[in-house]
C-alpha cells in the first residue's frame, strides 16, 4: 500500500475517502495520488481533442485546480507525499487509466451507494471501478474518524480460484494487525455440512501465512446478507470480498456480491479482482 489513487469530486464521501487513505499512507509510508476527472460538455471534449484551448475549459481547469489546491492543505495530508492530477476523461475510464498509468497498490473511493433503477441501469463509479479494477478498491461511505481495523471479514466459497486475490488479502490483513475472519456463507441452495464447510477453509488457509484467523460458518437466506448480518454480530471494522469483474449480459442477469455490497453495506468494503 505504498501508493494510493484517491479519485475525488469534492464531496464530502470523497473527503471521507481522503481523510482514511491518508491514514493507510502513514502507517504504510505511502504516497498518494489526487485524481479529479473533468467530465466536459461533448462540445468541449471535441475541443480537447482538436488541441484547442476555448475559455470555459480554462474556467473548469482553474476552478478544479483551486479546490484541489485546497485540499492538499488539509491537515490530514500533513507529512504526506500527495501528487495532484486533473484528466479531461469519463470519471471510471480515467480512475482506470491513472490507476494502471502509476501502478497504485491501492484505490480509496467514497460511495454513497445507488439504488432502485440508478442500481440496475447506471450504477454508481465506484460499482464500475471494483468490478473491473485490477488492485483492491476499498470504498468508503461515511466518516470513519479513526480508521483501525480489528476485526477484517472475508467472505468467499473458498475455491481454488480465490488463491490468487487470497495473497493480497492476507497482506492487507497483517499489515493492519487484524484479526482475519474469513466466513463461509451457507444458504439453501450452496448448503454445506459445518464439518465439510471447516475442512474446506482449514486446507484452503494451510497455504499461507496468516498472523490471526478464524474460521466461520454463517448461515443466511442469501451471501449478501450472510455477510452484513455476520459483519454485524462481530462489529466487523472492514468488509472484504472476491470480484469476477463481470460485464455484460453476464454481469445484468447474474449480477455482482462484491458490487451489491458496495451499494448497501455501511461498513468499509474492500474489493479484490479474481
Amino acid at each position: 500500500m505504498k501508493k494510493i489513487l484517491v479519485p475525488t469530486d469534492f464531496s464530502e464521501y470523497a473527503n471521507y475517502a481522503l481523510k482514511v487513505a491518508a491514514q493507510i499512507a502513514k502507517k504504510n509510508n505511502g504516497e498518494i495520488i489526487l485524481l479529479h476527472m473533468l467530465e466536459l460538455p461533448h462540445q468541449a471534449g471535441d475541443a480537447i481533442g482538436s488541441g484547442h484551448d476555448i475559455p470555459e475549459i480554462m474556467l473548469f481547469k482553474n476552478a478544479a485546480m483551486n479546490r484541489l489546491e485546497d485540499l492538499m492543505d488539509d491537515e490530514c495530508l500533513d507529512g504526506l507525499k500527495v501528487s495532484q492530477v486533473i484528466q479531461f476523461e469519463l470519471a471510471f475510464d480515467g480512475i482506470m487509466n491513472i490507476s494502471k498509468k502509476n501502478e497504485v497498490d491501492l484505490i480509496v473511493m467514497g460511495s454513497h451507494g445507488a439504488s432502485g433503477f440508478k442500481e440496475m441501469f447506471i450504477g454508481s463509479n465506484a460499482e464500475k471501478v471494483v468490478r473491473n479494477s485490477d488492485v483492491p478498491v476499498l470504498i468508503i461511505k461515511k466518516d470513519a474518524g479513526e480508521f483501525n481495523v480489528d476485526k477484517f471479514v472475508f467472505a468467499s466459497d473458498f475455491t481454488d480460484e480465490i488463491k490468487k486475490p487470497f495473497t493480497k488479502v492476507v497482506d492487507i490483513a497483517n499489515k493492519f494487525g487484524a484479526e482475519l475472519e474469513l466466513a463461509m456463507i451457507n444458504t439453501p441452495s450452496t448448503f454445506k455440512p459445518t464439518h465439510v464447510a471447516e475442512e474446506i477453509m482449514r486446507n484452503f488457509v494451510s497455504n499461507f501465512n496468516i498472523n490471526k484467523y478464524s474460521i466461520n460458518i454463517y448461515n443466511d437466506v442469501n451471501v449478501e446478507n450472510g455477510i452484513l448480518h455476520f459483519a454485524d454480530h462481530i462489529g466487523a471494522d472492514l468488509i472484504g470480498v472476491s470480484t469476477h469483474g463481470r460485464k455484460g449480459l453476464s454481469h445484468f442477469f447474474n449480477g455482482s456480491i462484491s458490487e451489491d455490497l458496495v451499494n448497501h453495506a455501511l461498513r468499509p468494503v474492500i474489493t479484490f479482482k479474481i
